[in-house]
């Protein structure tokens, strides 16, 4: 197969992949999308922003609102009859037809249905990178169909303190201004710590020490949708400097390098029980 990547790109760019972004409005909601953008940008440039769906419907008066904005292309369609999904259909044609421009270096497919799993599968086929985002109420077969998967809950921006107007000293002299209100962060899921520990086993060498970037990679082979924020943390550095009872990290010094490397290893006669 022709290499997806054009040959006259400027070598500064060699690292960024070209991702297509393909949207399933019927099952992704508008309020994640600037997280969304950020995140894909994490990964590479999204050369292609398209959105499927029925824009005359009220359902998709949200989306209508930050097209333009963030210059996603809409897909109208139509439905054929009631009940039936006309979206999955067009966008997964779309995306074939992109796949075989041979133009991009990888998909990332915004949706929570189980339908793509066929696509995401058939794109890895190709040798292509597949980013999926969805819910957590994603069925696995999709979410592990991904080489990485996104859950869209920690992409959603935090709801905006509030702060209750204090109370005039007239009308009622003995109340004093009331503190503002600090919103509460979302409840995390419980770190699956034999896990991390058994994927830090597999991706250490044989001193114990595994490079952290690789840790991080290990752990996403193994399960797709691993992601710190989901237990709390912005980054896996912090999730394991977090548990000094359970890891040990050091930060080493490289001569090609202004930044250090951080290393992690299982803290000696420790485990997830």
């Amino acid at each position: 197969m022709a290499s997806p990547r054009s040959n006259n790109r400027p070598e500064s760019e060699e690292h960024s992949l070209r991702l297509a972004v393909l949207i399933d409005a019927d099952n992704a909601q508008a309020s994640v999308i600037e997280g969304l953008l950020a995140e894909i940008a994490r990964f590479g440039e999204a050369s292609v922003k398209r959105i499927y769906g029925d824009f005359t419907s009220p359902n998709s008066a949200q989306w209508k609102k930050v097209l333009n904005q963030h210059a996603i292309k809409p897909v109208q369609q139509f439905a054929y009859t009631t009940g039936k999904n006309a979206t999955d259909g067009t966008m997964i044609i779309d995306a074939m037809d992109l796949l075989y421009t041979r133009r991009f270096d990888g998909f990332c497919l915004v949706s929570s249905d189980s339908d793509f799993t066929g696509l995401a599968l058939r794109i890895r086929e190709e040798g292509l990178s597949v980013f999926g985002f969805g819910e957590e109420k994603t069925p696995d077969a999709f979410r592990n169909a991904c080489h990485k998967f996104i859950f869209t809950e920690v992409l959603r921006p935090l709801p905006v303190a509030t702060t209750t107007p204090a109370s005039t000293a007239e009308t009622e002299p003995d109340k004093r201004p009331v503190t503002p209100v600090v919103p509460v962060a979302v409840a995390k899921k419980a770190l699956p710590l034999q896990f991390v520990l058994q994927a830090l086993d597999q991706a250490c060498d044989e001193s114990g020490w595994a490079n952290l970037g690789a840790f991080g990679s290990y752990l996403t082979k193994l399960q797709s949708d691993f992601d710190p924020r989901l237990y709390g943390f912005k980054k896996l550095s912090d999730l394991v400097r977090s548990k000094p009872h359970l890891f040990v990290v050091e930060e080493r010094s490289v001569a090609s390098s202004n930044s250090p490397v951080i290393y992690v290893r299982k803290k000696p006669g420790k485990t997830a029980q």
